[in-house]
């Protein structure tokens, strides 16, 4: 394990604690396992863009345009 300092809103310190507490976990397990999901989430999308890499892009002017044209705005 690599040790490093963070900073954390005195409320969201708090509710690690606590909930640390009621898991029987330790802060820092609930910490890494936070990064863990959000890196994987990341993970996610990337792929997802990897796969819709192929599909006509549309900017956001045409799409407006089209929504005015349409009546819908």
């Amino acid at each position: 394990m690599k040790r490093i300092t963070v900073y954390l809103a005195p409320d969201l310190h708090r509710a690690l604690k606590l909930q640390a507490a009621e898991t029987e976990r330790s802060v820092s397990d609930l910490i890494n396992q936070a990064v863990r999901t959000s890196l994987g989430r990341d993970l996610d999308d990337l792929d997802t863009f990897a796969e819709r890499a192929g599909e006509p892009a549309f900017s956001f002017e045409l799409v407006l345009r089209n929504l005015k044209r349409q009546g819908e705005i």
